[in-house]
């Protein structure tokens, strides 16, 4: 079972978190699982870029990205060549660390419990 490292997010994960999630589950889904509220407006249908994260270790180990999704991250802030939408992320066998940027462009921040 492969493992996700959160680092520290002021708002989302103060102290960060160590969680362990089944291979095939997006890092997103897996987030929320663990009571990790990363933004995430549009269900996870890769239609917005709120749920953007940096995989700080472990990128190549994830899927393949794919077009629908490389076009949605033009338009996160503070892309880097590390970034994906932890919605289309889908975890393999090895463990990945990610960071959740500051900002996100859900200036509303909505709620999805």
């Amino acid at each position: 079972m492969p493992k996700i490292t959160v680092l520290p997010h002021a708002e989302i994960c103060p102290e960060g978190a160590v969680i362990e999630a089944d291979q095939g589950t997006s890092i997103c889904d897996a987030l929320l699982k663990h009571d990790i509220d990363i933004d995430n407006a549009c269900g996870g249908v890769c239609a917005c870029t709120t749920c953007h994260v940096i995989v700080r270790e472990g990128f190549k180990s994830l899927n393949e990205i794919e077009e629908d999704e490389e076009d949605m991250l033009d338009r996160a802030w503070g892309l880097q060549s590390q970034s994906r939408l932890s919605c289309q992320a889908i975890l393999q066998e090895a463990d990945v660390t990610v960071e959740i940027p500051k900002y996100s462009i859900n200036l509303a921040k909505e709620g999805h419990h």
